[in-house]
């Protein structure tokens, strides 16, 4: 349904070709010509993020002091940043200049994108925020979660509208397929030259395995583009995406076999594929049940816009979940990555209130596994395994298809738009400097390839592009409960520190006057050695510890600070020398 919109719509726009495009009232009714370019204009790019990571994608293109941001994404945490909610662009460059913030331009409606809005905009002066329907709807629902935030403003934009953010510079939106609907890349008109920056992006095919959608990048290819700003994550698979019509036809083999319940487990963002499996239930008559608020929310989002359209009686609340035959009960759950707090977990540890595996289930697990992850997605299979439940996954047959194109996929899109230069964007290095690659196969030269890092400011003239000696504040800001940028990276540190080698607590009461001990010193461990079990090595410890304290004169006053500090030394380098291990030493001096 998603799909055949988004073509209907594509298709019209093609046949209207020569209408003149909507365009944004908030910025211009009437487009004014792009005056001539100066010789010494310069277009200004920097990315906040996604340039090094996969999330936390953020760019800023600036033009004769106008500053135009695109997303505002969230990268989520790893193994290297222990104990954080999500890590956030760094806006500091952005700060003392927000009053020239002309847009905020939101590709579309994944967390990766927009997740950092409610932390950054009131940062950032609050500007207007020009997005699609469904990325509207996302965004306000997120809000909802932090009430002091500001309320944002919105301008709707359509396929083929055009903003004019000056005199000089004017965007125009054009539709792309990716996995949630609404996705839009940009095309920025300036007077150093035409630049199209598409981020995420995939390829879908027909039955008859006809490319959709190729029309618009087509399209961008007669507008002579000077800089081609391309997502690069899957550049390095090979061949071709797996078709969504391949891997509907699969799960619905899957519930011919079924004689129980189907239980699905997908990413809650995935609206075009959940909206084929939900008339696939209606097909093989099976109510469906959503286990998720995440996937409910959006869900609900989608049918409110027309993305998702449902027979009346086929979507049941949970609670009546007890009312239907297991043939006729298909559940679509979030948490096929083993979240520990999503709903596929839950069901698997018992916790759910209206789900528990029985024997005779079928689930699926409609998604890729996101790279660090694998552990715990095999701990959950294994848990489904245990309690009966018959197990498909991607690895067995096409149950997934990604939404992002491979890099063949992706040299098309660079042939077709057959840009000056390319700039590859939203992946690690590896994935941006293999993207490179595919482009000289086009026929671009090497030195048109431009592989920046954060942070980096490059400047385009008409002709040429070049990686400047200034730079943007890049690092990370961590969001940690309710606190934004207060865990830097001492705690980071400290965290890990304390996660891989424990700590071990030191604490010594002396007489104020004598300087000497009131009682033998008391030692903690977390984490570390278990203290029962090591008795001789606790005795070795105090009695370093007394040493230490011996060798200061009696009746000396000593500064508290540099008794820490000295314990603090010569205790971590003396469990070293014992253990080989190097603990968190935190000592406690108390003067009575």
């Amino acid at each position: 349904m998603i799909r055949t919109k988004i073509n209907r719509e594509i298709t019209e726009r093609k046949i209207n070709r020569t209408q003149r495009p909507r365009i944004s009232p908030r910025i211009s009714r009437q487009p004014k010509t792009i005056r001539e370019a100066k010789d010494q204009g310069i277009l200004r790019f920097a990315a906040l993020g996604g340039l090094e990571e996969i999330g936390r994608n953020m760019s800023v293109f600036e033009y004769n002091g106008d500053l135009i941001l695109i997303d505002a994404g969230v990268l989520f945490p790893g193994e290297s940043t222990p104990g954080i909610d999500y890590i956030i662009p760094n806006v500091s460059y952005l700060e003392p200049q927000k009053d020239r913030i002309k847009a905020m331009i939101v590709t579309h409606g994944h967390y990766d994108h927009i997740g950092a809005i409610p932390y950054l905009m009131e940062k950032l002066g609050n500007p207007t925020i020009y997005t699609t329907a469904m990325t509207k709807e996302i965004i306000k629902k997120r809000q909802e979660d932090f009430p002091n935030a500001p309320k944002l403003d919105f301008e709707l934009i359509k396929n083929h509208d055009k903003i004019r953010i000056s005199d000089d510079v004017e965007i125009e939106f054009f539709g792309i397929i990716h996995s949630i609907p609404d996705t839009v890349s940009l095309l920025i008109k300036t007077p150093v030259g035409n630049f199209v920056y598409c981020t995420d992006v995939k390829f879908d095919y027909d039955e008859k395995g006809t490319v959709l959608g190729l029309d618009e990048f087509e399209w961008a290819g007669k507008q002579n583009i000077h800089t081609l700003f391309l997502e690069s994550t899957n550049a390095e698979v090979a061949g071709t995406s797996v078709s969504e019509k391949l891997v509907e036809k699969n799960i619905d083999d899957i519930f011919n076999k079924a004689k129980g319940r189907v239980i699905i487990g997908t990413f809650a963002s995935m609206l075009t594929r959940i909206a084929e499996i939900v008339k696939m239930a209606e097909k093989h008559d099976r109510k469906v049940f959503f286990s998720g608020l995440s996937m409910k929310t959006n869900v609900q989002i989608a049918q409110n816009l027309g993305y998702i359209k449902v027979k009346k009686g086929t979507v049941i609340p949970l609670d009546e979940l007890h009312k239907y035959k297991d043939d006729k009960i298909l559940i679509l759950s979030t948490g096929a990555q083993g979240e520990p707090n999503a709903s596929l977990m839950k069901i698997v540890n018992g916790e759910h209130r209206q789900i528990q595996i029985k024997p005779g289930d079928t689930v699926i697990f409609s998604s890729s596994v996101i790279p660090g992850n694998e552990t715990q997605v095999q701990v959950l299979k294994d848990n489904l395994a245990r309690q009966g439940a018959k197990i498909y996954h991607s690895k067995i047959v096409d149950l997934h298809a990604s939404g992002h194109a491979t890099g063949e996929e992706l040299r098309k899109i660079i042939e077709l738009v057959k840009p000056q230069f390319l700039f590859p964007i939203h992946g690690q290095y590896f994935m941006r400097s293999v993207l490179g690659e595919l482009a000289q196969e086009t026929g671009i030269p090497k030195q048109n390839i431009i592989l920046a890092d954060n942070g980096q400011v490059i400047a385009f003239k008409k002709g040429s592009a070049e990686i400047t000696q200034e730079t943007a504040p890049a690092y990370y800001i961590m969001v940690d409960g309710l606190g934004v940028g207060d865990v830097g990276e001492i705690v980071m540190r400290d965290r890990k520190v304390l996660a891989q080698e424990g700590m071990v607590v030191v604490i010594a009461t002396l007489d104020r006057r004598t300087g000497r001990f009131l009682k033998n010193p008391d030692i903690i461990s977390r984490g570390f050695i278990y203290l029962k079990e090591n008795k001789e090595l606790v005795e070795e410890l105090r009695s370093k510890i007394k040493g230490i304290i011996s060798r200061i004169p009696r009746f000396q006053t000593v500064d508290p600070d540099y008794l820490k500090a000295l314990m603090r030394d010569q205790i971590g380098q003396f469990l070293y020398n014992k253990t080989n291990r190097r603990p968190m030493v935190l000592p406690v001096v108390i003067q009575v």
